[in-house]
């Protein structure tokens, strides 16, 4: 696993960035995560080494623009190169996920096709108006692969009239940090139950800071969230 964050910096949108890890770590260096900028890793896939080899391997599932997001408006300028260098790398995967799904078809490039088949494009949706509003968007694309992210989940969320139409994957988790919102293993159950009716690959990737289970709340600290969403065991393949 690589990451490639071409800009960092972001603009909250809707209530699953209230508490983003990103504005969260920047604070606490005294930088300011609303502003956005091209950083010194941008033309990071096309590195090489002195031997010729790519410093990202082949391979590799590169987590692209995991500190911004790949559709925001102000990396509109910066988008198209990125997109080249994507296309150049053939030999890699690169696992994009956007709360901006309305703005994804026209910032696709001219030669884009059906899909570039190394790009994996999720869709994020955290509660059930955002997957009303996203997904519709998100379902028209001409896409090779995509996926639902829903964390962090914050509420049920009925994704069935969606997930029959060319959803490869949902993933569940809850939401990290010290001021982490609840999540209902009952929700993370019944997207299981509905991936399951509808055929389609479920994880369960993490519990989140404060997770209720039985009518029980547990306060798990970070290194246990991901942990114990495996040892669950609830995963579709």
């Amino acid at each position: 696993m690589s990451q490639w964050n071409p800009w960092h910096g972001c603009r909250k949108i809707s209530p699953g960035c209230r508490h983003c890890y990103v504005f969260r770590m920047d604070a606490a260096h005294g930088r300011d995560a609303s502003q956005v900028r091209r950083t010194g890793d941008f033309d990071a896939p096309l590195r090489k080494r002195r031997n010729g080899e790519y410093r990202l391997p082949a391979g590799e599932t590169v987590y692209t623009c995991f500190t911004s997001d790949f559709f925001l408006p102000e990396a509109d300028g910066w988008r198209p190169e990125a997109w080249r260098m994507i296309r150049l790398r053939q030999d890699a995967d690169f696992f994009i996920v956007t709360k901006r799904a309305d703005r994804i078809a026209p910032l696709l490039p001219p030669d884009w096709g059906e899909g570039y088949s190394n790009v994996i494009l999720c869709c994020t949706c955290e509660d059930q108006a955002r997957a009303d509003f996203r997904l519709p968007f998100f379902l028209s694309l001409p896409l090779r692969y995509r996926r639902i992210i829903c964390e962090p989940l914050l509420e049920r969320i009925d994704l069935a009239p969606y997930l029959a139409s060319g959803i490869d994957g949902v993933i569940v988790g809850g939401e990290s940090g010290p001021e982490a919102r609840l999540c209902d293993y009952a929700w993370v159950l019944d997207i299981r139950r509905q991936c399951a009716e509808a055929g389609v690959t479920f994880s369960f990737k993490q519990t989140g800071a404060r997770f209720l289970k039985d009518g029980r709340l547990y306060r798990l600290p970070r290194a246990l969230q991901h942990p114990q969403a495996k040892r669950a065991g609830i995963d579709l393949p």
